[in-house]
Formats: structure tokens, sequence, C-alpha cells
């Protein structure tokens, strides 16, 4: 659990792989859109500070976390990036949908991990709250989406 006004995303960047070498997608959910627009610029700005080269990084958006397991499949497969972000924000209601679609989700993202070359990192918030979803998305506990983005860098050149 993470530390109260506790930001997790602080990194060393002399400790990070130079990434001016890699193409990197993202496969972003559209829906809950300002958490997922907020987790992406933490990765964007985080891949880019850590030398990746704009037109080496790749977007394409999706309709919602339940769909980024087929984007990130596609990407791979049409794209071949050295590793690619999925990111989403299922957040609770009062129904068992968000427990449908996280589980759906989780395990959908770690088929790809095991049946393709390719590393996918999961950086989709399950949030009770949409504070806590706000909080982890460049709020008081930082962004999710820079630690994708180190994350991603790491694995990309785990396997080169």
């Amino acid at each position: 659990m993470a530390t109260a006004n506790r930001n997790l995303s602080h990194y060393d960047k002399d400790s990070i792989p130079d990434a001016s070498h890699l193409k990197i997608g993202i496969v972003v959910s559209e829906w809950n859109e300002e958490i997922t627009e907020g987790l992406y610029q933490g990765a964007h700005t985080t891949l880019v500070e850590c030398g990746l080269k704009e037109d080496q990084l790749l977007r394409w958006n999706v309709p919602g976390s339940f769909e980024l397991t087929f984007g990130c499949k596609k990407m791979i497969e049409e794209l071949k990036p050295d590793a690619v972000i999925a990111i989403g924000s299922v957040i609770r209601g009062e129904t068992q949908h968000f427990d449908f679609v996280c589980s759906a989700t989780a395990q959908g993202i770690k088929d790809l991990n095991v049946n393709t070359a390719t590393p996918v990192i999961f950086c989709v918030l399950t949030d009770d709250t949409l504070q806590q979803a706000k909080d982890r998305s460049g709020g008081t506990h930082g962004n999710k989406g820079t630690e994708a983005a180190i994350a991603a860098i790491k694995m990309a050149v785990l396997g080169k």
C-alpha cells in the first residue's frame, strides 16, 4: 500500500538505460480520460527524458481497459515495438463489472507477456474512487505512467 502523501515516481535518471535506440508503444484507454491522459503524460515525459526519440514513441487509443489487450497485440504485430505500455483506469462502481474488467485486463496483459517476445507493461489503475485514481496519475502518490515508462525501458533492453 502506498504511504499517504508519498510520491513513488521519483527515479534516478542515471540508473536508467538509454532509450534513444528503442521504439516504445503506448496503448491508451479512452475511458476515464482525465486519468489515462495524466498517465500518458507521465509516461511520455519520462520516456523522452530518458532519450526516446519522439518519432519512436507510438500511441494508439482504444475505447476502454478491456480493449487494451487487443490493442497491444495488434501494435506488437503491426509496429513491432521493443515494449508496449498498456494504460487504463477502472474505478469501482456498484456492480461486479469492475471485477470482470480488472481480471480480464490483467489476464490479457499477462498472456501477451507469456506468448510474445515483446514486454507489455501493466499501467492500469484499479481504484475504489476517482480521488485515488487522481492521486496515482499525477497527484500526491506520483504518476504510475512514469513508473510504467521506467519499467518499459528496463524490460525492452533486457532482451537485447
